[in-house]
């Protein structure tokens, strides 16, 4: 068998059903392979090949299956590493396939010759070109265990033409597998189990932080069960959003810098001890590490990586695990020691009354009728029309920190997905092709972006428009990148090309074939998000936005 031939098989025997990607000069192996081997594998062609790699990762995010994307030498393989990235810092088990010239033609100034391997080294956990077709199969099989244990991350393997196109005598040696993940879920140990059980129980106010460790262990049900039995709190990363539905009594919703409300921040400064689950500490959820301030609470970590436990704050107690199987064993070690009466370290009605009076004081913007569209009325109009389970991929721009701050999950797990390692704009558009994939059972896949964004990707609506995906995309349109220019605006108002043209992207989209529809009356809002919502194809609306400097975003830098 050629080494296409031995890569395609092993990606089917490995469980992947799905691969973004872009052809290439370098993957006409790879490509006939697929062809000629029936194995049940489906390929979406992209448009570029950083939405390959976007698509991937929103695949891997909301599935719970390894995400997988290729594409091509030379320009190919620097456009896809925008999502590889995000994927690796983000903790996403991601396979990147890349393919190369022929390794004899190395050194000769071949075109798009690159040093595969280099490039990908910084942003992967696990990188390999392998040398002869036969290696193909063991290499594929360890970058996958790379991506989906631990602390999970992006693998690349490189596939030059010669390997690709060279046969082997040697046999498929593996078996069948899943793609599922994590691959492996290491145990906490009982002493460790033992001593944050005793801190949260003897704590007066301890307050829980999850992040997306819950959501790629699949522990929401644990989590939810421990805030029940502790009777505490249970705030989210934006990365974590979806580890306790937000409808919750317990849930506090998203803290930090971006989408963090005041309440919210009230009720972490209140507490004397903050259990970080599966999450990294990072600068926004934290507010860089002001929230709370290094030494002035009790803080216990839980975590399958142990080089995290106590690397940006000093740390009581901590658990080594995987969230799942830490969770549980919290819950049962808990529950002894509480005799099984759960306790009440809070009145959930205090989280209920902080909402409530912040909706109280904004409310008027929830209601304007002013133009150009509030973001708050348009959430007011969005929010409520939207299925339970709908999937919302959501931009880092504009969008995020709107609906981190007041979309209410109404369902636990993987609804919800925003880059947040690296916040690269043009994720969102590709990213919802991806996640049409990963839940094509959900009622609805609906992406949110800012004008910048689309901008930067536009050119994937030929994408949905072809594979006929009823999806949602809207576009929250200022004319300008709108987060740089609110960051201008605080260091004085001195703006600088910043600003651009206010295209009509529903007259784009609608040039693609989308069914379209531009907005700039809050009144008509309502008639045309119930449109999106329920057209049988991909549809686009634009929506025309007070730009993101002069609104009253809750971003604390700025309100501050």
């Amino acid at each position: 068998m050629r080494g296409s031939e031995a890569t395609v098989e092993t990606l089917r025997r490995l469980g992947v059903d799905i691969i973004f990607g872009l052809c290439g000069d370098t993957t006409l192996p790879l490509y006939e392979a697929l062809h000629d081997l029936d194995v049940g594998m489906h390929h979406v062609l992209t448009r570029d090949e950083r939405s390959a790699s976007f698509m991937a990762d929103a695949y891997a995010r909301l599935s719970g299956k390894i995400g997988v994307c290729e594409g091509p030498s030379g320009g190919g393989t620097t456009y896809i590493i925008p999502g590889v990235a995000e994927a690796n810092e983000s903790s996403v088990p991601m396979i990147c396939l890349t393919t190369d010239i022929d390794q004899a033609d190395r050194g000769r100034g071949t075109l798009t010759e690159l040093d595969h391997p280099a490039l990908f080294a910084p942003i992967t956990r696990f990188t390999r070109m392998p040398e002869s077709p036969s290696e193909v199969e063991s290499t594929l099989r360890e970058a996958f265990l790379a991506a989906a244990t631990g602390a999970m991350g992006a693998a690349h393997v490189g596939l030059s033409f010669d390997v690709q196109s060279d046969k082997t005598e040697a046999t498929l040696s593996g078996g069948e597998s899943s793609s599922l993940y994590p691959l492996s879920r290491p145990s906490p140990a009982i002493n460790e189990v033992k001593n944050v059980s005793r801190i949260l129980t003897e704590a007066k106010l301890p307050l829980i932080v999850a992040g997306a460790g819950v959501l790629r262990s699949e522990a929401w049900e644990e989590l939810t069960a421990l805030a029940h039995l502790l009777g505490t709190p249970v705030a989210t990363s934006i990365s974590g959003k979806g580890s306790i539905a937000e409808t919750n009594p317990y849930a506090l919703g998203v803290i930090g810098s971006n989408g963090g409300l005041s309440y919210r921040h009230e009720l972490l400064r209140r507490s004397d001890v903050i259990f970080y689950v599966g999450c990294r500490q990072g600068s926004v959820t934290t507010d860089k590490w002001s929230l709370p301030v290094n030494g002035e609470k009790t803080i216990l970590q839980l975590d399958v990586d142990p080089l995290r436990i106590g690397h940006n704050y000093e740390t009581a107690a901590g658990i080594v695990s995987d969230a799942k199987l830490g969770l549980q064993a919290l819950v049962e070690e808990i529950d002894v020691m509480l005799s099984g009466r759960p306790a009440e370290k809070i009145n959930p009605e205090e989280i209920t009354q902080g909402r409530n009076k912040h909706l109280r004081e904004t409310q008027a913007l929830f209601a304007s009728e002013e133009t150009p569209i509030r973001p708050e009325r348009f959430l007011a109009e969005l929010l409520p029309r939207l299925p339970q389970t709908a999937v919302l991929c959501v931009d880092p721009g504009t969008p995020c920190p709107y609906f981190s701050a007041y979309h209410q999950l109404p369902l636990a797990g993987r609804w919800f997905v925003s880059p947040r390692a690296h916040g690269a704009l043009g994720y969102a558009l590709p990213a919802v092709c991806g996640a049409w994939y990963a839940k094509p059972n959900a009622e609805r896949v609906i992406g949110v972006m800012g004008d910048g964004s689309f901008g930067i990707s536009c050119g994937e609506l030929e994408t949905y428009v072809r594979l006929k995906l009823p999806v949602t995309l809207i576009v929250l349109n200022n004319a300008g990148y709108g987060w740089i220019k609110a960051g201008q605006k605080q260091r004085g108002e001195k703006y600088y090309s910043v600003d651009f043209s206010d295209s009509n992207h529903a007259a784009i989209a609608e040039a693609f074939g989308l069914e379209s529809r531009r907005v700039e009356d809050p009144n008509e809002l309502g008639d045309a998000i119930e449109a999106s919502l329920t057209s049988k194809g991909p549809y686009l609306l634009d929506v025309v936005m007070q730009p993101l400097e002069e609104a009253n975003a809750p971003v604390t830098k700025w309100i501050s």
